[in-house]
């Protein structure tokens, strides 16, 4: 077992690198073979390969590297396989080279290449987002599925059709010219944003509750992006917005969880632990957009949620938070997206600046819209609670519980419930991702 570390750990190491390497691996796979169910098929193959052969072999000095060969072989063994003809035998064999490829496109990044194959015109935006959640953010059907409020087989048959639409299309595996950007961005900052999301506030049990791999990547795709669009424009705005969102949420990440693991509220949070180099730099990014723009020019849904980060972040206590204007703020982005999502936080901050009365009229009207997400249960029973209702709020967080998919989430709610029979005084706020806590 020369060279090998024997550590019986091996199903943590294979996690970790699965969570820091996937995106890397498939994303050359891609750019060599320039398909995208090879790509993701033998990159899984590689690290089912790992899951057998780890514990016995011991785990390899460089984890990653080992994924990478072995997924690589494994889509050689396939395309000779599946080589039907001389000429595609020989391609097969040609692609045994494995010095570095070309710069290709603006910026030389397979990661960021990949986004954009995945974020062609060619598919819905819908398709677009979960195609690039599966591809470049590793999330499993379920875990898109849940995020999409949707049935975990409709959503697997999306993303086959997403792929076999980009096979079809022949969509080349490059950044578009720059003067084509601005047409594709909107589908990229949705996924950059889903990828943040997903990172910063994790689903399944078996994952961290943030994961910091995931966060820290959406972060840098979104500079890179950014530095593809012509300043001071649209699009150059909602990226700035887009960048200043996640580093103001991100610099509250330190503080969001306990020692044991549960979810902090953001009125509990140490502020003195909040990061205020990154603080200062999503707000520098508000300001200088809101220098640039024209009277007529308001602005988009990213620049909106960055400034409701940017009004918690600068008070010094929560009780200093101004909720006139987070609710102002609310009101601009429903006008401009009036989804579920959005009527649910602005109920929230309405409970702040108003009433929990006034807030949980509004929020029981959603209830056909978000009856499946736990966000919704979790909310009304803080609600509930706040009106004096106790068994409906027990009922409530129990529903809540039950669909909860974050291990820090679940511990919070449980909490939270147990706490009923003593007092209902304490408010709700609204999480630093934009949730409730």
């Amino acid at each position: 077992m020369s060279g090998k570390n024997t550590s019986p750990d091996a199903d943590v190491v294979i996690s970790r690198t699965h969570r820091e390497e996937w995106t890397r691996i498939v994303a050359g796979l891609v750019r060599r073979y320039g398909d995208l169910d090879i790509a993701e098929e033998t990159a899984a193959e590689a690290f089912v390969t790992a899951v057998e052969r780890w514990p016995v072999d011991g785990v390899p000095p460089n984890p990653g590297a080992w994924i990478t060969t072995t997924a690589h072989r494994k889509a050689l063994d396939r395309l000779r396989r599946e080589a039907k003809r001389a000429d595609k035998q020989k391609e097969a064999l040609l692609m045994q080279d494995d010095s570095p490829a070309e710069p290709v496109g603006i910026i030389d990044d397979d990661r960021l290449r990949l986004i954009f194959t995945c974020c062609h015109p060619v598919l819905s935006i819908e398709a677009r987002v979960a195609l690039t959640l599966r591809m470049v953010g590793g999330l499993t059907v379920s875990e898109i599925a849940r995020a999409f409020l949707v049935q975990e087989t409709t959503m697997g048959q999306r993303i086959s059709r997403a792929k076999a639409r980009i096979r079809a299309a022949r969509v080349p595996f490059r950044l578009p010219e720059r003067e084509d950007v601005p047409l594709r961005i909107d589908g990229v900052l949705a996924v950059l944003y889903l990828i943040f999301n997903e990172g910063y506030f994790a689903s399944g049990t078996d994952v961290e509750p943030i994961r910091r791999d995931l966060t820290d990547e959406a972060i840098r795709l979104a500079r890179l992006v950014r530095a593809l669009l012509p300043p001071g424009s649209r699009e150059d705005a909602e990226a700035s917005g887009l960048l200043a969102l996640m580093l103001l949420t991100q610099a509250r990440a330190g503080a969001r969880l306990s020692v044991d693991g549960t979810l902090v509220r953001l009125d509990e949070q140490d502020r003195t632990s909040w990061d205020r180099s990154l603080i200062e730099e999503g707000i520098a990014l508000l300001d200088e957009r809101e220098g640039r723009r024209p009277a007529d020019d308001g602005p988009g849904r990213y620049q909106i949620l960055a400034a409701i980060n940017a009004v918690h972040v600068s008070a010094r206590h929560a009780r200093d938070t101004d909720w006139g204007r987070i609710v102002a703020l609310y009101n601009k982005l429903e006008h401009l997206d009036p989804n579920p999502i959005v009527r649910l936080n602005r109920a929230i901050a309405i409970s702040e600046y108003d009433s929990p009365e006034v807030a949980l009229a509004l929020v029981e009207d959603l209830g056909s819209a978000l009856d499946g997400h736990h966000a919704f249960h979790a909310t009304r029973a803080e609600l509930l609670r706040l009106t004096g209702r106790l068994a409906a709020a027990r009922g409530a967080y129990d529903r809540a519980i039950e669909l909860a998919v974050n291990s820090a989430e679940t511990a919070h709610l449980v909490r939270r419930r147990g706490e009923i029979a003593s007092t209902g005084s304490k408010s709700i706020t609204i999480d630093d991702n934009g949730g409730i806590s």
